[in-house]
């Protein structure tokens, strides 16, 4: 199976491109955003060495299907997806910080309370929590956005006393991000699934407050199944998960975690295969819909036809 590792095209009107860890965007003379999601995989903020087939359609299907039904919360970004693997839509100034909601004990919030960690981007974490349990309520804990190299945990007083983000707007990302988690959650149950934590970003267009990126996608989001949730808490077993947790968990186990000095495992292609079938899992679970797999014989000559046909509409 081929997948998209890079992309180099050049669109009608376009003036730059970013090469990000999944997605490469290309800004055009229009105002608009072209976002290629890639078959990149990024854990540890590291690219893992080879690509995932089929992942970029998973992850822009996804975030499609979510942007659509949460416009009625906030305004975003999209405005077409004439690819499977493409969304196009308004360029906006990002705001540096991602904004990370959490609604169980898991991933990072696990690991830094099993450190003896209470306290997380100045919140105070309860005593007395296992891994995976629910928070008493939703918990934000924001994070700076980094160009290269790891995010940065960052509590609310920090981004207000350094001005990194004005206080009406990091208000108004608040009040976006509990509503978008809100509805996340609700949307996840009714496929038997728990939304356990994910990150929004926004961005500033004409002084207006957009939701930019993806949302709710394998990528940015950790989901558990319903069945069994209670029944594996209480007997202190791993949850059932729908994320890329399963891959940092590989990673950890061949001994790679991103830090100074360690070497990138190799990627065999059983698990690679592994975990194109995860991410159709997820599609499919989330979705409700059968995934259908995008001609893949020259990914590059189909995304470029197709971004081209939507341009020239225009």
């Amino acid at each position: 199976m081929n997948a998209i590792i890079e992309s180099n095209f050049t669109f009608k009107g376009q003036t730059n491109v970013y090469h990000g860890k999944v997605r490469d965007v290309y800004t055009l003379d229009n105002g608009l955003l072209v976002m290629v999601a890639s078959d990149r995989i990024s854990a540890f903020d590291h690219i893992l060495p080879k690509g995932i087939p089929f992942k970029g359609q998973v992850l822009n299907q996804v975030a499609t299907m979510f942007l659509e039904a949460t416009r009625d919360i906030v305004p975003n970004w999209l405005v077409a997806t004439p690819d499977p693997s493409v969304a196009i839509g308004l360029a906006c100034e990002p705001v540096r910080v991602e904004m990370v909601i959490r609604g169980y004990l898991a991933g990072h919030s696990a690991r830094e309370y099993k450190l003896g960690k209470r306290t997380l981007c100045g919140v105070t974490l309860p005593e007395g929590m296992k891994e995976n349990d629910r928070f008493p309520e939703p918990i934000i804990t924001p994070a700076t956005k980094a160009e290269e190299g790891h995010d940065e945990d960052i509590s609310r007083e920090d981004i207000l006393s350094k001005g990194i983000v004005p206080k009406d707007i990091y208000e108004k990302m608040e009040s976006y991000t509990r509503a978008l988690f809100q509805r996340g959650t609700e949307m996840a149950a009714a496929r038997g699934l728990i939304l356990v934590d994910t990150k929004y970003e926004f961005g500033i267009r004409d002084g207006e407050v957009i939701l930019i990126d993806e949302i709710h996608t394998p990528d940015s989001s950790r989901y558990f199944y319903s069945e069994g949730y209670a029944e594996r808490q209480a007997n202190g077993e791993a949850q059932k998960q729908l994320s890329k947790e399963f891959v940092r968990q590989w990673l950890i186990e061949n001994e790679f975690q991103g830090l100074d000095g360690q070497q990138m495992p190799f990627m065999p292609d059983e698990f690679v295969q592994t975990i194109t079938d995860r991410y159709i899992e997820l599609y499919e679970k989330i979705t409700g819909k059968t995934f259908v797999k995008s001609e893949t014989s020259d990914i590059t000559l189909r995304i470029q036809s197709n971004v081209d046909a939507y341009l020239n509409s225009l």
